[in-house]
């Protein structure tokens, strides 16, 4: 695959300037500092439009290295908790995965151990399991909500630079509807990570587990080679496949398809997926994720869309043609009037099949 793809290295844009551009109230040095900005801001757009690859990279975020660092290092390990261990760890430690932009209340996690709906009761307690055990997962919940708002707010603040560019306030208008982001924390497994959960989920074989895991878990954290992130899109344009190398410490951002249609097709989503590294089996992956999406009672209207844009592959476009013959375009999920949560529907329908089961899609 790598040797076959052309390598994609995105646009970046850094966060001053994302900040600069995204602010109401910023104010330029000079004429020079005005065409620069302008000019970032047209690059950006070209970059997430109709005839760039659909996303670009933003750096220098502020604590993001510390972050993610942070974050990814307890990925692998909570993925080879043994069950009981884990669901431990998520409850004592963890927020839930929906991030709220506005939080209305907010939980510590305190109970009782007396009954406290007897009104001659003597006593009121109030108790919080105090744990020695995995300190190391003691800012798994705060990272992962740190993260996750940081990532939220560099969303938002790009989404306010599209607005500028297309006019009106379509895209920030939606995030801050929803209210809420979905974060997700992703450990891909390698070769040895799965030996290690066979050996644990195997009774007879305790010694050989508890052996095994006290040398197979000294993880190492490496820069992927050449700086390529395994991450690989279709460019429809060239009907080529790209592999996408971005800086290091970097936030790369991608149109997601509801972008795409409340755009008008100005942003343009583009069909992606993460592959596995050939020869480096032993080898996991670790990444942060964060979906930003507007309100599930969102109406979409493909009334003005551009024809151009919804038409599919084109017949010279034979790898086109052939990715759509497996994974469904997306006009033929969408139909006019439908919510976002429709749509999601249909979407899960038609990739993973009516049963809810994932197909050889």
């Amino acid at each position: 695959m790598e040797g076959e793809s052309e390598v994609l290295e995105p646009f970046e844009l850094h966060h001053s300037d994302l900040l600069l551009l995204s602010s109401p109230s910023s104010s330029p040095s000079g004429p020079g500092e005005i065409e620069r900005l302008e000019s970032v801001s047209r690059a950006a757009m070209k970059a997430l439009g109709p005839s760039g690859p659909g996303l670009l990279a933003i750096t220098g975020a502020e604590r993001a290295s510390e972050l993610r660092r942070s974050l990814l290092s307890l990925s692998r390990r909570l993925a080879l908790l043994d069950n009981d261990d884990r669901r431990r760890v998520l409850k004592l430690f963890t927020l839930p995965f929906l991030l709220k932009l506005l939080e209305k209340h907010q939980d510590h996690g305190l109970g009782t151990d007396v009954s406290l709906k007897n009104p001659d009761r003597s006593v009121s307690s109030f108790v919080l399991h105090l744990s020695y055990q995995y300190r190391e997962f003691k800012k798994l919940g705060s990272n992962f909500k740190d993260l996750g708002i940081c990532m939220m707010r560099l969303g938002l603040q790009l989404a306010q630079v599209c607005d500028k560019a297309i006019g009106g306030q379509v895209l920030e208008k939606s995030i801050l509807d929803s209210g809420s982001a979905k974060g997700r924390l992703i450990h891909y497994h390698s070769a040895l990570d799965t030996t290690v959960l066979r050996a644990r989920g195997n009774k007879k074989e305790s010694t050989l587990e508890e052996n095994s895991c006290s040398c197979m878990l000294c993880v190492q954290e490496y820069s992927p080679p050449g700086g390529h992130t395994y991450l690989q899109l279709f460019d429809a344009n060239t009907d080529k496949i790209l592999v996408v190398k971005t800086p290091p410490e970097s936030f790369i951002v991608q149109v997601g398809e509801s972008a795409d249609i409340l755009s008008k097709g100005k942003l343009r989503s583009t069909l992606h997926s993460v592959y596995k590294p050939m020869g480096l089996e032993n080898v996991s992956r670790d990444i942060f994720v964060l979906f930003l999406q507007p309100a599930w009672n969102k109406t979409f209207s493909i009334s003005d869309y551009p024809p151009t844009a919804s038409t599919e592959s084109s017949e010279s476009h034979r790898l086109g043609q052939e990715i759509h013959r497996m994974i469904p375009p997306l006009f033929s999920r969408l139909r006019d009037g439908m919510t976002f949560a429709e749509f999601s529907r249909e979407t899960t329908k038609q990739y993973y099949g009516g049963s809810g089961t994932q197909s050889i899609r």
